[in-house]
């Protein structure tokens, strides 16, 4: 009974990655789209021109473009890659940066705005695809909860004390009434009505599948939410021990 229900967790963990991914994978297109369109344009201004001062201000736009084009088609083969439990010293900090790249597009659409309060802080022993879903779900959540656009806040900071990293996603939307708020981790149960109008969210799934990717991190997540004022979600995860202290140990 207990092996069946851990590869029905592992199934709905499965099946909200492929959701999540699918919801990003149609945000991150239009943005592919206007890189293409800003290489096919500058390609064109370096075939009219044959000044080297216009030809070489045309390569270096191609450039930039094609390695944002990159960095964007990395981000998602990143979260499509069917990651396996291996967990690896991970920047918190260049992790979340990476995450808001793929969905700066989507957040900017949605009057959206992103404060930053990053502290120093060490690495994170993690597995970083499982960790990104997790925050693509918290943003994309953040960003529903603030339909006439808003800001969301984003912290680190180490808890030394504990050898844990507290990252804090929060945002200024509508809030979850108090009533719903001990069930929100509960699997199917949602605060929506349904998806919305770019089709993400209402599965039920996303928060249940947060939790249970932070609790086999050995880390843990809690909410705090006032109606009306917004919602702050803290992941509280693991420091990465350096190898030197491991064979102390």
């Amino acid at each position: 009974m207990l092996q069946q229900l851990q590869q029905l967790q592992q199934r709905l963990v499965q099946s909200q990655r492929l959701v999540s991914l699918g919801e990003l994978v149609g945000t991150v297109a239009h943005e592919f789209n206007n890189v293409l369109t800003t290489i096919i344009n500058y390609a064109k201004l370096g075939l009219r021109h044959g000044d080297e001062a216009t030809r070489e201000k045309a390569f270096r736009k191609i450039l930039d473009a094609g390695q944002r084009a990159s960095r964007i088609t990395q981000g998602v083969l990143g979260l499509a890659r069917r990651s396996s439990e291996r967990r690896e010293a991970v920047s918190l900090e260049n992790l979340v940066e990476d995450t808001l790249f793929l969905l700066e597009r989507e957040l900017n659409k949605h009057r959206v705005s992103v404060e930053r309060y990053f502290r120093p802080a060490p690495q994170v022993w993690i597995n970083p695809q499982q960790i990104q879903q997790v925050l693509v779900n918290l943003l994309v959540n953040a960003r529903q909860a603030m339909p006439n656009g808003g800001r969301v806040i984003l912290k680190i900071e180490q808890d030394p004390q504990h050898e844990f990293v507290n990252l804090t996603v929060r945002d200024t939307g509508v809030g979850i009434p108090p009533e719903r708020l001990p069930h929100i981790f509960e699997p199917f149960f949602t605060t929506k009505q349904g998806p919305d109008a770019t089709g993400k969210g209402g599965t039920g799934l996303g928060l249940a599948m947060c939790r249970d990717i932070i609790q086999k991190h050995n880390g843990r997540i809690r909410v705090e939410s006032t109606v009306g004022k917004g919602t702050a979600f803290t992941l509280r995860l693991p420091v990465a021990v350096p190898e030197e202290q491991k064979k102390a140990g």
